[in-house]
């Protein structure tokens, strides 16, 4: 079981920027915050493990070392039981 801490801070906002958090909150702006940060922090995060395995795909010197260990993974492993 993951237990979650929350702290409080206190944030400055645009009224614009209120109005709308207010309008899309439905009566939790904690929780919509919340909720956009956390989406927001996927979406960062994935763009970073896409560009991490683009740099991967374009390493020759990382896909040798790949292809070298694919080519004796399965050595030893009689696949007739």
């Amino acid at each position: 079981m993951t237990v979650r801490h929350m702290l409080k801070v206190t944030v400055t906002l645009n009224n614009d920027i209120l109005r709308f958090v207010d309008e899309q909150a439905q009566g939790n702006r904690s929780g919509y915050i919340n909720a956009v940060l956390a989406e927001h922090r996927r979406c960062v995060l994935e763009a970073e493990m896409v560009a991490a395995l683009k740099q991967d795909t374009e390493d020759t010197e990382y896909q040798a070392e790949i292809a070298a260990w694919d080519s004796v993974v399965g050595h030893g492993i009689d696949a007739e039981g």
